[in-house]
C-alpha cells in the first residue's frame, strides 16, 4: 500500500520579498542548512517564513535566527522549536568572503529565498546586502511602477 505524499511538495519557494525593497544585494550564496526531520517536513508543506530572519557569523560559521517553521502537524512530543538558530552550510571559501564583506561599514547578511532543490534538501538563498537609503527606496518603487506600465502597454 503506497503512502499518500500529496500534502509534500518538492517545489517549494518561500521569497522574503520585504529584503529587495529594504536592502541593495551585493552577493548571493546558496547554503544548506541544518534541520530536523519534523522541520524539513514542514518546510514541505510550506509552512515557513523568512520575513524577519537574519543570519550572523560566530566562530567562522553562518547561522540563521529568526526563521520561523511552524510545528509538524503530525508529529507527537518529538516537535522542534519554531524559532531556533539554525546553521547554515558554506565552504570555507564562501564563509571567509561573507565574513571580510561583512566586516565593511553597512553591510548584513540576510536570506532572501528558501526552497527546495531538485535533489530534495532544503536551501536557503543568502545575500551580502546594504540597506537602502529612503530616496533609494522611492527610486525602486517607480521603476516598478513605470515597468508595469510599459508591460501593460505592450500587452
Amino acid at each position: 500500500m503506497a503512502k499518500d505524499t500529496s500534502r509534500f511538495s518538492n517545489n517549494i519557494s518561500i521569497k522574503n520579498r520585504k529584503a529587495s525593497y529594504e536592502y541593495e544585494f551585493i552577493d548571493k550564496y546558496e547554503a544548506g542548512i541544518v534541520l530536523k526531520g519534523t522541520e524539513i517536513k514542514s518546510i514541505r508543506e510550506g509552512k515557513a517564513s523568512v520575513q524577519e530572519a537574519y543570519c550572523y557569523l560566530k566562530n567562522d560559521e553562518v547561522f540563521i535566527k529568526s526563521m520561523n517553521i511552524s510545528p509538524y502537524s503530525n508529529s507527537s512530543f518529538a516537535n522542534h522549536e519554531i524559532t531556533r538558530d539554525r546553521k547554515l552550510l558554506l565552504k570555507k571559501k564562501e564563509v571567509e568572503k561573507i565574513k571580510t564583506k561583512t566586516e565593511e561599514k553597512g553591510l548584513t547578511i540576510v536570506p532572501t529565498k528558501m526552497y527546495i532543490n531538485s535533489r530534495g534538501f532544503a536551501k536557503v538563498e543568502i545575500a551580502v546586502a546594504r540597506g537602502k537609503k529612503l530616496f533609494d527606496k522611492r527610486d525602486s518603487i517607480k521603476k516598478k511602477d513605470q515597468d508595469r506600465e510599459l508591460k501593460r502597454l505592450k500587452i
